[in-house]
């Protein structure tokens, strides 16, 4: 039997614990002048209990597998604080006409060794879930575009990601 009312409902919401393919292969840390426009938005809550918000780029996570997400991130930035309190974050973003919201348990990833001064991140998803609606199709979410010096961004962006990728590997040894 069917649910009769199901197309008259507006929303179709997925609920996940594993990163669909298209998920993946934007996060797989290849092509990454291709996905330049993408912006996620890491939220996180900090000691005082406000929701602070960092925009991060394809060249800032990575996911070396089904369940986790590898994140860089400056030292002094607000999440990096927020997340070393609670080891919780919530990563947004619009992929392929679906609004994505991942709740994320994190913490440090060891095994990284370079020059960057970068905080590199582990987290593994808790909950998560995309959305879309019938009657509108997202286009898009945040998105930048690189100025002047991009290709120097690009070459950061795949030090940042090859860092990652080691430090995954490293980490599930």
């Amino acid at each position: 039997m069917s649910d009769s009312s199901a197309s008259a409902r507006p929303l179709e919401q997925t609920v996940f614990d594993e990163w669909p393919a298209n998920v993946r292969a934007l996060f797989d840390g290849s092509s990454l002048a291709d996905k330049a426009g993408f912006t996620a938005s890491l939220l996180t809550v900090d000691a005082n209990g406000h929701v602070r918000t960092s925009l991060l780029s394809v060249g800032e996570l990575y996911a070396p597998d089904s369940r986790t997400l590898c994140i860089a991130l400056w030292p002094q930035a607000r999440a990096t604080r927020a997340i070393a309190h609670t080891g919780r974050a919530a990563l947004s973003f619009v992929c392929d006409a679906a609004f994505y919201q991942v709740q994320l348990r994190v913490a440090p990833l060891q095994g990284v060794d370079d020059d960057s001064g970068l905080v590199y991140l582990l987290g593994s998803i808790d909950t998560a879930e995309a959305q879309s609606v019938r009657y509108a199709r997202l286009t898009g979410g945040i998105t930048f575009e690189l100025q002047g010096e991009g290709s120097a961004v690009l070459e950061r962006w795949e030090r940042q990601v090859e860092h990652l990728k080691r430090a995954a590997a490293a980490g599930s040894r």
